[in-house]
């Protein structure tokens, strides 16, 4: 109940987020959190798709799944980087070593979530980035 009273707090209508996920169960579960916010949500199901939706969409903020068929979040985030370097893009995967954090940072995310994602957690983590774009 406290999270969907955090999450219905938010009016982001006016904002973009792009989730690159390939499983789409974990991508109901970030739409179904996020949506309360009114918040824009484009969907791309592997690395590739999500360079191209980033070019298209020009989002506020992108949540990239880090293992995705075709183009891996590494290898999106450093792709999407070059095209536009101010965008947030926050790493969220399974794996959750210290090496795995820091090679999201070096391919340029400005976070790294570990899966499972809590909703609370999402939303004050997306807050953050989010209202400052």
């Amino acid at each position: 109940m406290e999270i969907e009273l955090k999450a219905n707090s938010y009016n982001w209508s006016n904002k973009v987020i792009l989730i690159a996920e390939d499983e789409e169960s974990n991508f109901r579960f970030l739409e179904m959190v996020l949506s309360r916010t009114k918040i824009k949500i484009v969907w791309a199901q592997d690395g590739l798709k999500a360079l191209e939706m980033a070019k298209v969409f020009n989002p506020d903020l992108i949540l990239m799944d880090i293992k995705m068929p075709v183009m891996d979040g590494f290898e999106a985030t450093r792709e999407i980087k070059k095209i536009l370097p101010k965008i947030p893009i926050i790493a969220q995967t399974a794996y959750a070593m210290d090496s795995d954090e820091r090679l999201s940072f070096e391919a340029g995310c400005s976070y790294h979530l570990s899966k499972p994602i809590r909703a609370k957690k999402l939303i004050e983590v997306v807050a953050q980035y989010i209202e400052k774009t």
